[in-house]
């Protein structure tokens, strides 16, 4: 059985001559493979996620998500890269492209035609709550090796530290992240310069991934903690990683809307024993 196979580079900077963004793979299926066979692939592809999905009889499609090591319930980056192949390799050119997964109904807007293409993906907020007490803001803070201002917990432990600089510098004991009891850390500070607003970088060797390249997921969690300290719901954000990645945020009820522009990088096909 032969199945294709697309990486797109999601949330991309602006620097057309820089591969940069979420690399994720993905891949259309008409049914769908035993979730060991899924596993499998993702594990093989080594990338944070490869998504697998199934148009439905509604033309709604239904997405699942695997990082090399478990499947999670929503994945940002991924579903940027999804989209994409759905527009414009698949060639549905509905301004809305309507999904579901196992955290519930969401879906891609198409923002522009021209390249780069951007996408605005409509998820869930995930508002924060504050960690009080010193005794898990030490530990983390001698697990990240800096000064932790705060902690927030939402899915992923949040953790704000003094300046760019530190987020950018950070360099964690990720044997000591991997014990701790949460789905992952991202830690974050306001920018450097005015044009945005906050940074981050996203840390998950629970899920197989020391480091995340852009996590579209946690700033259904970041963009309300930024918006309540800066007092607005328009936000721009990078996410500092080695390949780094941009994004474009905007509060309305209880969603949060994440924008960002993809690369078609590579395409093939899987060789799948029968």
């Amino acid at each position: 059985m032969d199945l294709p196979i697309f990486q797109i580079d999601a949330f991309t900077l602006k620097n057309p001559s820089a591969l940069s963004g979420n690399p994720a793979a993905v891949v259309p299926l008409n049914d769908w493979l035993d979730d060991r066979q899924m596993q499998d692939i993702a594990a093989e592809n080594n990338l944070s996620e490869t998504t697998f999905f199934v148009k439905q009889d509604d033309d709604s499609y239904h997405l699942r998500w695997f990082t090399p090591t478990s499947e999670v319930d929503l994945c940002g980056h991924a579903t940027l890269a999804t989209a994409h192949v759905i527009h414009q390799i698949l060639g549905d050119e509905r301004e809305q492209l309507p999904m579901t997964c196992q955290a519930g109904n969401i879906s891609v807007s198409v923002l522009s035609k021209k390249s780069p293409v951007r996408y605005r993906l409509e998820f869930p907020q995930r508002a924060p709550e504050a960690v009080t007490g010193k005794r898990l803001l030490n530990k983390i803070s001698k697990i990240l090796n800096t000064d932790v201002q705060e902690l927030h917990q939402s899915r992923d432990l949040i953790a704000v530290l003094k300046d760019e600089a530190a987020v950018r510098d950070c360099n964690p004991d990720f044997a000591a992240l991997g014990d701790l009891d949460c789905f992952a850390l991202a830690i974050t500070a306001p920018a450097e310069h005015g044009r945005i607003d906050f940074v981050s970088r996203f840390f998950a060797p629970r899920q197989g991934i020391n480091e995340d390249p852009v996590t579209g997921s946690s700033f259904c969690s970041l963009t309300p903690l930024w918006a309540e300290k800066l007092g607005k719901t328009r936000l721009q954000a990078r996410q500092i990683s080695q390949r780094g990645g941009q994004l474009s945020l905007d509060m309305k009820g209880d969603t949060v809307r994440i924008t960002g522009s993809t690369y078609h990088y590579m395409q093939g096909v899987i060789r799948i024993p029968d």
